[in-house]
């Protein structure tokens, strides 16, 4: 670490850091947060000391300081450090309880500043490790599907990160379509048998009676129709990976060979004697609630017990939708590669439908109107035409959609991003990207506008139309 700001109207705070700092460290002054931006953006500091009173009157409506802080979208490893007076001690601790480093308080001691700042240092460099260790533990074909602003979703991949390596079994929980599959090629994929199969089973799919036979294979003349011995998923997974998808609807007599799996790493084929050895890593995922299945009877409570190792709970997609952008990125390129027409981006109504549409399929339901609305699309652009009505909004519509019941606050915040989305989208169209003028016609500063287009992750880039009819 070694370049600091101080961002402060007392420009006498500035001169005491400066003067116990300025042997190893470069420090400058900004008495603004216009002016503080400005220079961030010019050469991105490693910590910026900033007045309470400041970082408060830049807050505005938003509810917390951190998560929208365009200091840490600029450099997400920037250290923030809050000047307070004693009486705002309280205050400040909540802003350190959101993500700032640390809190001064007047009259500032030298040695504290000291102290604090060495303390920095020693965290960025625990920091910068442990990113260089994510970005080298994670294939770079996964570095895409990773990427989310989703707080749960961060939360989550961690925890992939560290089961991984080892052979326990994870339980994935969650609604249809929230993406487990996904989830469960990720965890075989970054583990010591990513060599081997990964051998995935819809048990909802199979029915009951073939489902033993199905898992575990099965001998011949165990059945009528059995005309030849047959290997299960279990074998063809040896080595490798095994994926039971909604595995609360599995029979009783599946789940006690089950059972048996995972307790002794032993099984047999259905009509057969022989002892077969189960080396595979499970893996399993339900949208269902198996504890209240074990408290039915329906699914059996010791089995519950040993699937239960590592339960990851992923969230719908109307829970993350600060992830809207990179998933709809994501599934573009993909279709891009598929069908070869180059289409970068949405209409402004199809943007901001997406940002107030319930998602009751999640993210395969966005899989799959996007790639719908790209085959039927003729343009440079995804049109609304080409979606279902209920996405897409209406422009002139000014009532906010009160299908979900929210605090006033958050309903605010929703309309507010809601217009903002269609605003600058409807303007860069416009334009065809160029910020001088999106600017001038906004009537704000180039530095607000850029601002806003980080916020909600637009790119001037795929504004620039190509003209080419597909």
């Amino acid at each position: 670490m070694k370049d600091i700001l101080v961002l402060s109207t007392r420009k006498k705070d500035f001169y005491l850091v400066s003067q116990v700092l300025s042997n190893s460290y470069t420090v400058k002054y900004a008495p603004d947060f216009e002016t503080a931006r400005a220079l961030h953006i010019l050469s991105p500091f490693d910590m910026i000391i900033s007045d309470i009173m400041l970082l408060e009157q830049n807050l505005n409506d938003r509810i917390s300081i951190i998560p929208d802080n365009s200091f840490m979208r600029i450099n997400p490893f920037v250290q923030l450090v809050v000047l307070c007076g004693r009486k705002a001690v309280q205050r400040a601790v909540k802003i350190v309880k959101e993500g700032a480093f640390g809190y001064l308080t007047y009259p500032i001691e030298e040695k504290e500043i000291q102290l604090l700042v060495e303390s920095a240092g020693k965290t960025l460099i625990r920091d910068l490790e442990l990113d260089y260790l994510r970005d080298h533990f994670w294939k770079t074909e996964w570095l895409e599907i990773i990427r989310s602003k989703n707080p749960r979703m961060k939360k989550i991949y961690e925890s992939i990160r560290s089961v991984s390596p080892t052979i326990a079994t994870v339980l994935l929980l969650g609604d249809t379509g929230t993406g487990k599959g996904m989830l469960a090629r990720l965890v075989h994929w970054h583990s010591q048998r990513c060599e081997q199969p990964f051998i995935a089973v819809h048990c909802g799919a199979i029915p009951d009676t073939l489902i033993e036979s199905e898992l575990f294979g099965h001998e011949k003349g165990a059945f009528t129709g059995a005309n030849k011995r047959k290997p299960g998923k279990f074998e063809m997974a040896r080595g490798g990976t095994i994926f039971l998808d909604e595995i609360g609807t599995i029979t009783a007599s599946a789940q006690i060979k089950l059972l048996q799996v995972l307790q002794d790493g032993t099984f047999s084929r259905v009509g057969g004697e022989s002892i077969l050895r189960a080396d595979v890593r499970i893996i399993t995922a339900t949208n269902a609630d198996l504890g209240k299945l074990v408290d039915e009877g329906k699914f059996r409570k010791d089995l519950f017990y040993r699937f239960n190792i590592f339960p990851i709970e992923i969230p719908r997609l109307r829970d993350r939708l600060e992830d809207l952008p990179t998933l709809t990125d994501m599934f573009l390129n993909n279709l891009n590669a598929k069908y070869g027409k180059k289409i970068h981006i949405l209409h402004p109504s199809v943007i901001a439908g997406f940002a107030r549409y319930e998602w009751p399929g999640n993210i395969r339901e966005l899989e799959n109107i996007l790639e719908r609305a790209y085959i039927l699309e003729s343009s440079f652009e995804l049109t609304p035409p080409n979606f279902p009505p209920e996405i897409v909004l209406d422009p002139e519509i000014k009532a906010l959609p009160v299908s979900r019941t929210f605090p006033l606050s958050q309903a605010r915040q929703i309309a507010v991003d809601a217009f903002e989305l269609v605003y600058l989208t409807t303007i860069l169209e416009q334009t065809q990207g160029k910020i001088n003028l999106s600017a001038r016609k906004a009537g704000i500063t180039t530095r607000q506008l850029s601002r806003l287009l980080t916020k909600h992750g637009l790119n001037k880039k795929n504004f620039k139309k190509n003209k080419k009819e597909f």
